[in-house]
């Protein structure tokens, strides 16, 4: 029987993560309207985000390093170390979504669906770390947790 392992959950959470970079995640409705993705792409007339290397290109890069984390903890490479790291990054990631909407997130701003997909997807990516650290931690044998 084949069995789902959280760590590809983990990783299809990540991946979505990354995809919603290219939905809007800000709108706006002055001099005409505009929007924004988290990526730094800006259609209309848009006061945020600022150009260059910002948070949310980091929650992109975050999110691959989730899929990658999630992965090994399911082929079972490292498996306590990636499932430790997924946890690590998925937590941050969940910040970093926080604080990007409390950076541009101000009237005439408001945040767009994407920003709340990723937001939230990365939340049930942290929720489904814990598990995965449970699955792996548990099943991991006991001659290499040193008791004999």
């Amino acid at each position: 029987m084949v069995r789902a392992y959280p760590g590809w959950l983990v990783a299809l959470c990540a991946l979505v993560v990354a995809i919603s970079a290219w939905l809007p995640w800000l709108r706006s409705s002055a001099a005409g309207g505009g929007r924004a993705n988290g990526i730094g792409g800006v259609a209309g007339a848009m006061p945020v985000p600022p150009p260059g290397f910002g948070v949310g290109q980091l929650i992109v890069l975050l999110a691959a390093a989730l899929v990658v984390a999630g992965a090994m903890a399911a082929r079972g490479i490292s498996a306590r170390m990636a499932s430790t790291g997924a946890l690590t990054i998925s937590v941050a990631i969940v910040v970093l979504a926080v604080w990007y909407y409390r950076l541009y997130v101000y009237p005439p701003v408001s945040a767009a669906y994407g920003l709340y997909v990723a937001g939230s997807v990365a939340l049930v990516a942290a929720v489904l770390s814990v598990w995965t650290m449970l699955a792996v931690w548990r099943s991991t044998p006991s001659s290499v947790r040193g008791a004999s």
